[in-house]
C-alpha cells in the first residue's frame, strides 16, 4: 500500500514542478507534509532535508557566490579578457569559453550568468554584436563548466550526499573533471562552428533604440485603435518607403525599422526626427520588426516604438494612434509620459516577486514604476496583466526613474537589463572575495575536512571582510532550490524504504533481459537528460540515485559510473528555457524564443549523450 501511496505523491509532485502550477516551495512543502501524514515517514526523516550536508552546502556556495557577485570580480576578468578579442564574435567566444567554465566550475551557475548578462549586452553594444549570437552559449557555458566539481552544481553536491548516505565513499572535489573537461571541449567546439548559423540575429527590445548616449529617445507603447488611419496598411508599407514616410539608412543594421522622416523647418532647413519601430503585439503574440513585414496592421494592435517626445507626439497626431495603458499595481490609466526611463527586468530564481499577482507587488505606490508589458517564454501578455502570477524567468517591461527602478531591483532580486546601472561594487574587496574562494577550493582539494563546512567557512568570511552584508547574504539563498532539496531528498529516503527503488529496478532487469550495463548506462542518461528538460535537475537526480544505486547490486557493477551518467545528464538541460535557471535569465535579454533552444539544444544534446556513453565507461570502469 505504502508504494502506492509514495507512487501517487512521486505523480503529482511530478506534474506540480512541470506545470508550476504552484511556487516551487509551496510543492516541496506538500510533499514533505504527505510523506507524514501518510505514515510513509517519520516526521524526522521526513525533515532531514533541511538538515542535509548537501542544502547546507548549496546554501553556503549561494553566499559564497554573492560574495563574488557583490564584488564584481567576474566582471572585471572578463571586460580585461574581451579586450583581446578585438571585436570577433569568435573571439569573444573562444574567450567567454574560457573564462565562464571557470567561473561556473566552483561558483554557483545562476549568479554567473546573472553577473554576466550586463557585461556581454554592453560588450555587444561595444562590438556591435548581436546578443542573441552570445546569451545562450553564456548559459550553455556555464552549465557544463559546473559539471567538471563537485562544487560546480548543486546536482553534484547532491548525488554525492546521497551516495555517501547510502554507504558509498562519495566524489573528491575533481573527480567530476575529465568528462566534465570533455563536455566543455564540444560544447565550446560546436558553438564555435554553429552558433553564429543556429542562433537568431535578434536584440532585446532596450538595446534597439539606437544611440543609448541619445538621452531624448525614449521607448512606449501605441495602440491602434478605430479611428486610426494606420488600419490596413502593411506594415512593410507604413514603417518602409512611401509617399508619406520614407525609410532612412539604418543606423545599426537591418532589422531597425524607422517611420517617417518627420520634418520640421526652421528657416527653410530641415531637420529629421525618426520613430522606429520595436516590436508589434497582436493578441499575445509578439512580432519582432523584421518579423511583421507581411503582417496588415488590424485594430487593437500594439506597437512598442522608440523615438523622442517631439516625434512620437507627430507621429500619434498624422496616425490618429494613442498611447497605450499602463498598469498602476491593480489600475491600468493612460500613459500620461514616455520621458522616463523604460527597461526590461528579469524575474530572476529566489525573487521574491516569485508566485506574485503584479498587481501585488505594489510597484507605483513604492516605487513610483508603471508596467508595460511581461514576456513569458517568447509571449507577450497585456491582457490580465495584473492578475498574472510571476514566474522565475518572466520579462517585466518597466517605466520609471532610475532611483526606483535600481531600488526595485534590488529589494525584488530582479534583473534590470538596460538603462540602470549596477547597485554594484565593492570593487576594493574583489582579491578578499577570490581569496576566500581559492581558500575553499585548495582546503577541498588538498585536505579531508568535509566539503560543507569549508563552505560555511568561506561564507562567515565572506561576511566578515565585509564583501557581503548579512542582509545580502540572506537574499542571495536561493529560496526556491534550498526548499526542492528540502523537500526532495525525503523522497529518495522514501523510495529506499518503501521498496520501490529495488521494484523499479527488478522491472529493469525483466525488460531488459542480459543487455550490458552499458545499455543501462547510456539508458540512464539520455532519460535522465531527457526528463531534466522539464523538471528542475535536482528532482530528477533524487528520483533516479536510489535506482541507480540498486540497478548497480543487481547488475554487480560499480554504482559509480551510472551516478556519473545521471550527474552529467541532469546538468544537459540544452533544449529548453525552464529546464535550467540559466537558460530561463537570458530567454528575455536575448529575445529567443522556444524554437531557438530546440535548434542549438538538441544537436548538443545528442553530442554529450554520444560522448557520456563512449567515456563513462573509459573513466569509472563498470
Amino acid at each position: 500500500m505504502e508504494i502506492y501511496l509514495l507512487l501517487l505523491i512521486l505523480l503529482v509532485a511530478t506534474v506540480l514542478y512541470i506545470t508550476r502550477w504552484l511556487a516551487t516551495e509551496i510543492t516541496a512543502a506538500l510533499t514533505i507534509a504527505s510523506l507524514v501524514l501518510t505514515g510513509i515517514l517519520s516526521t524526522e526523516e521526513a525533515l532531514s532535508g533541511f538538515a542535509s550536508t548537501a542544502t547546507l552546502t548549496v546554501g553556503a556556495m549561494f553566499v559564497l557566490s554573492g560574495g563574488l557577485m557583490r564584488t564584481g570580480a567576474l566582471e572585471m576578468v572578463t571586460i580585461q579578457l574581451a579586450r583581446f578579442s578585438e571585436g570577433s564574435p569568435i573571439r569573444l567566444l573562444l574567450l567567454l569559453a574560457v573564462v565562464i567554465p571557470v567561473a561556473s566550475a566552483f561558483m554557483n551557475n545562476t549568479p554567473v550568468v546573472v553577473m554576466m548578462v550586463p557585461v556581454i549586452l554592453s560588450l555587444s553594444r561595444r562590438f556591435d554584436v548581436r546578443p542573441s549570437k552570445l546569451l545562450i552559449p553564456v548559459s550553455y557555458f556555464a552549465v557544463v563548466g559546473g559539471t567538471t566539481t563537485l562544487l560546480g552544481t548543486s546536482t553534484n553536491i547532491l548525488i554525492d550526499d546521497l551516495y555517501r548516505k547510502a554507504g558509498g565513499p562519495g566524489f573528491t572535489l575533481f573527480e567530476f573533471g575529465p568528462l566534465g573537461l570533455v563536455f566543455i571541449g564540444l560544447c565550446g567546439l560546436f558553438i564555435l562552428l554553429f552558433s553564429q548559423k543556429l542562433l537568431p540575429d535578434r536584440a532585446p527590445l532596450a538595446s534597439l533604440s539606437g544611440d543609448r548616449h541619445q538621452q531624448s529617445r525614449f521607448i512606449t507603447e501605441i495602440v491602434l485603435d478605430e479611428e486610426s488611419n494606420l488600419l490596413g496598411q502593411a506594415v512593410s508599407d507604413v514603417f518602409g518607403e512611401s509617399t508619406k514616410f520614407v525609410l532612412p539608412r539604418p543606423v545599426t543594421g537591418r532589422h531597425h525599422r524607422r517611420v517617417g522622416r518627420l520634418q520640421r523647418r526652421d528657416d527653410d532647413r530641415p531637420s529629421e526626427e525618426t520613430v522606429e519601430l520595436l516590436e508589434l503585439f497582436r493578441y499575445e503574440r509578439i512580432y519582432r520588426a523584421e518579423e511583421g513585414d507581411s503582417l496588415v496592421l488590424q485594430q487593437g494592435d500594439a506597437l512598442l516604438v522608440s523615438g523622442t517626445p517631439s516625434a512620437i507626439a507627430q507621429f500619434l497626431q498624422k496616425t490618429a494612434a494613442r498611447l497605450a495603458t499602463a498598469l498602476e499595481d491593480d489600475v491600468r490609466r493612460p500613459l500620461d509620459t514616455f520621458e522616463q526611463t523604460v527597461v526590461e527586468a528579469v524575474v530572476l530564481p529566489g525573487s521574491p516577486a516569485t508566485g506574485q499577482r503584479v498587481a501585488g507587488l505594489g510597484l507605483h505606490s513604492t516605487y513610483d514604476i508603471k508596467v508595460l508589458g511581461l514576456q513569458r517564454r517568447g509571449g507577450h501578455r497585456r491582457l490580465g496583466l495584473a492578475a498574472t502570477r510571476l514566474e522565475s524567468g518572466d520579462v517585466l517591461l518597466l517605466q520609471g526613474a532610475a532611483r526606483g527602478l535600481q531600488q526595485a531591483s534590488d529589494s525584488l532580486r530582479m534583473l534590470v537589463i538596460e538603462g540602470v546601472e549596477g547597485a554594484i561594487v565593492r570593487t576594493a574587496k574583489n582579491r578578499i572575495a577570490l581569496l576566500i574562494m581559492l581558500a575553499v577550493v585548495l582546503l577541498a582539494a588538498l585536505t579531508n575536512l568535509p566539503i560543507v563546512i569549508l563552505a560555511l567557512g568561506g561564507a562567515a568570511m565572506m561576511i566578515a571582510t565585509q564583501c557581503l552584508r548579512v542582509d545580502e547574504a540572506f537574499r542571495s539563498l536561493d529560496a526556491a532550490t534550498l526548499m526542492l532539496l528540502a523537500g526532495t531528498i525525503p523522497l529518495g529516503v522514501a523510495m529506499r524504504t518503501t521498496g520501490l527503488a529495488e521494484m523499479a529496478v527488478d522491472q529493469l532487469l525483466s525488460l531488459a533481459g542480459n543487455a550490458s550495463p552499458v545499455v543501462f548506462l547510456s539508458a540512464f542518461y539520455l532519460f535522465t537528460a531527457l526528463l531534466t528538460q522539464l523538471i528542475s535537475n535536482n528532482a530528477v537526480a533524487v528520483l533516479l540515485t536510489p535506482i541507480a544505486l540498486s540497478l548497480a547490486v543487481g547488475l554487480g557493477v560499480s554504482p559509480t559510473p551510472l551516478l556519473m551518467a545521471i550527474s552529467f545528464g541532469a546538468s544537459a538541460s540544452f533544449m529548453t528555457p525552464m529546464g535550467y535557471q540559466t537558460n530561463a535569465i537570458v530567454m528575455g535579454p536575448g529575445g529567443y524564443t522556444f524554437a531557438d533552444y530546440l535548434r542549438v539544444g538538441v544537436p548538443l544534446t545528442i553530442l554529450t549523450w554520444l560522448a557520456a556513453t563512449i567515456l563513462i565507461p573509459i573513466f569509472w570502469p563498470l
